[in-house]
């Protein structure tokens, strides 16, 4: 598919689009301030930002990217499906915590022709992806191009800041679909944000007018949803998640 050139040209870039599955899955990111900050502190040529925290949309799965690689080289990437073969994001398919290294890769997993020429040709070099990760699950990733390599304490500082730049970068998404992914009810966001106030179950059900228990099942119901194993680990998830302030 065509690379998009941009957002909509509106005071709200994600406005004409009702769910996720709407929106682009490969989106031009441009003058971001944020990531222009960053760039003051490491340089860096181009910067790619995938995955959501959100089932289908996780990294590897090409299904959600936000990136000011060269609109060309994209196209050219994956009108020729190079996602399945390029060792380098084979490797960070493969679960890795660590950093990904492009000449290390190629160090051991020759790249195609193909790929060698792309990078060459539109200087996307020494590719170095940094995976976010929840637990143990590796959702989403950074990558940084440049054409010299990142010396260690660049590597050090840029892992550091992968994490933040992910949150950044997506919360716009997470804020307005995310919800709607994980199919949380307005009667359990309701109940998670008070119970984020430290209010009871019975502080609660005064507060919005539900019974007890129909605010436990609230609650029971999207701790199940956000995957996790008690109220106040939901409540941690749903705010890093952006689901509640």
């Amino acid at each position: 598919m065509p690379y998009p050139s941009g957002a909509p040209s509106s005071a709200d870039p994600l406005g004409p689009y009702v769910d996720l599955q709407s929106v682009p899955r490969w989106r031009r990111l441009t003058a971001h301030p944020f990531i222009e900050r960053m760039r003051l502190a490491v340089a860096f040529d181009y910067i790619a930002v995938s995955g959501l925290d959100i089932d289908g949309y996780r990294f590897g799965q090409a299904a959600s990217i936000d990136s000011d690689f060269p609109p060309a080289f994209l196209d050219a990437y994956a009108a020729d499906g190079l996602f399945t073969s390029d060792p380098f994001v084979l490797a960070a398919k493969g679960g890795s915590d660590g950093i990904v290294i492009e000449s290390e890769i190629w160090k051991t997993h020759e790249p195609g022709q193909r790929l060698l020429y792309l990078t060459r040709t539109f200087k996307v070099q020494n590719r170095t992806l940094f995976p976010v990760m929840r637990n143990e699950i590796m959702y989403g990733s950074v990558c940084f191009t440049r054409s010299t390599p990142f010396d260690e304490d660049e590597l050090n500082f840029l892992s550091l800041v992968a994490g933040p730049i992910h949150t950044t970068v997506t919360e716009p998404l997470m804020k307005r679909f995310a919800t709607g992914e994980m199919k949380l009810s307005k009667g359990e966001l309701a109940c998670l944000w008070q119970a984020s106030r430290g209010l009871t179950s019975e502080e609660i059900a005064t507060a919005t007018g539900y019974q007890q228990e129909t605010v436990n099942s609230y609650i029971k119901s999207a701790v199940k949803k956000l995957g996790c194993s008690n109220r106040t680990q939901a409540i941690a998830e749903a705010i890093r998640r952006r689901i509640i302030p």
